[in-house]
């Protein structure tokens, strides 16, 4: 709302964060803001979606919620014209640096990793001087301002941030090897895992794989609400990025109005747990898990 106005286009992908899809494919055209979604894991799908002269915004997330597909850094960098914007939440500013790459623009929910303890309510954007201006500029008369203990706690947060995610993201990592060998789990997706589709990819622009790996189970909605509630040491709540090991079932919650075609069209099966992990042992971890998936 910042940087577009009516008549305007935005490219964004189609695996976001649900949040941002409703309002890209809701509020925008009310404000006659033209959006097109593609397919980001596809190359050149972002830059050929573009309109000259009319896309102002091209906006990607990686790694993606909740399934943890990864967009080309790169290639989103070398668009010319409309301004580039990465959601680089999941991965937090240790993980990767869009920056490096190109991007214009980097966003983050600091209420998750940055702040890293479930109990700041803030945002995060980066950039040239001039673009920060103009998204500040409407920020202020949107409201968007962050209180002062949300403040402080996402400084304190940030103390911390590099040794929380290298811990995290060694654990996430095997946790995915875990359940990968586990005869619940038809599927695991972590970029730092061998078996992620885009692993040369996440090797290439990503320093850690991140605390954040989605599981599918075999038995879909039904075992991926038993799983959810089952767990002992890690709790069921949808946010992420935090101390403790969350754990949600996006079918069974998140986006819980979609029917099963939908949730298929958006990538996310029903048997899909997304994981945030903690900081807690991965020997408790697998011991907890493997009770619930039991």
């Amino acid at each position: 709302m910042g940087l577009c106005s009516t008549g305007d286009h935005i490219v964004a992908q189609r695996h976001i964060y649900s949040g941002t899809q409703l309002f890209l494919q809701g509020v925008c055209p009310r404000f006659g803001i033209d959006v097109t979604f593609v397919d980001a894991t596809l190359p050149g799908e972002l830059a050929g979606a573009v309109r000259p002269g009319r896309t102002v915004l091209v906006l990607a997330e990686t790694p993606a919620n909740p399934q943890l597909a990864l967009t080309d850094l790169d290639e989103l960098g070398a668009i010319g014209g409309p301004f580039t914007a990465v959601d680089s939440t999941f991965a937090t500013p240790i993980v990767q640096r869009p920056h490096d790459h190109g991007v214009d623009v980097v966003l983050h929910s600091a209420t998750k990793g940055i702040a890293g303890h479930n109990d700041a309510t803030l945002g995060v954007i980066t950039g040239a001087a001039d673009v920060l201006d103009a998204v500040w500029s409407y920020s202020i008369l949107h409201g968007a301002c962050a209180s002062p203990f949300d403040a402080m706690n996402g400084l304190r947060g940030i103390r911390t941030l590099p040794v929380r995610v290298e811990r995290q993201s060694a654990t996430a990592l095997r946790l995915a090897e875990w359940f990968e060998g586990h005869p619940a789990v038809t599927s695991v997706r972590y970029p730092h895992l061998a078996s992620h589709p885009q692993h040369q990819l996440a090797k290439r622009q990503m320093s850690y794989g991140g605390g954040i790996l989605a599981v599918d189970l075999a038995g879909g909605r039904p075992a991926g609400q038993r799983f959810v509630e089952s767990v002992r040491l890690a709790r069921m709540a949808a946010t992420l990025g935090g101390p403790e090991t969350l754990v949600t079932s996006p079918a069974n919650s998140t986006h819980v109005a979609l029917s099963d075609t939908e949730l298929e069209a958006a990538g996310i099966g029903p048997g899909l747990i997304r994981v945030s992990v903690g900081l807690e042992h991965v020997d408790d971890l697998t011991a907890d898990f493997g009770r619930a998936l039991g």
